[in-house]
């Protein structure tokens, strides 16, 4: 229901190349490192989202959504369930076409709130091991 394979294949082929990674650090021992490397090998602008404002793999990382100076397509999201529903709220706000929530993260309510926003939205799948199998 949270990964139906249309709206997968609609956030990775038809929403937009610019993304913005919730949790992407320097750290490359995090797996939102690792799959934004994979998402910037099939085409996407990869904007990191953290605290620290990094950057990382050549873009300038962004404290929060909101700083963010120009359009974002699709928010992926790697903090913790308890965390997800603002992101996904803030990716509301800032007018983004779609929320992808990474494996393991679940929030239903978030998920209802963005849906009835009109937003697409993917909860517990990565993008890493999806994007591939589109062919």
């Amino acid at each position: 229901m949270y990964g139906d394979p249309a709206t997968i294949r609609k956030i990775l082929t038809e929403s937009g190349d610019t993304w913005a990674v919730v949790g992407l650090s320097s750290n490359e021992r995090r797996a939102a490192y690792g799959v934004a490397d994979v998402l910037q090998r099939y085409g996407k602008r990869v904007i990191p989202v953290h605290p620290k404002a990094e950057t990382v793999h050549g873009e300038k990382g962004y404290a929060s959504l909101a700083d963010i100076p120009f359009e974002v397509d699709v928010v992926d999201v790697f903090v913790n369930s308890d965390l997800a529903g603002a992101v996904a709220d803030e990716a509301v706000a800032i007018g983004a076409k779609a929320v992808w929530y990474q494996l393991g993260v679940i929030d239903e309510a978030a998920y209802q709130r963005t849906r009835a926003a009109g937003l697409d939205m993917v909860m517990d799948r990565c993008p890493a091991i999806e994007i591939p199998r589109l062919g």
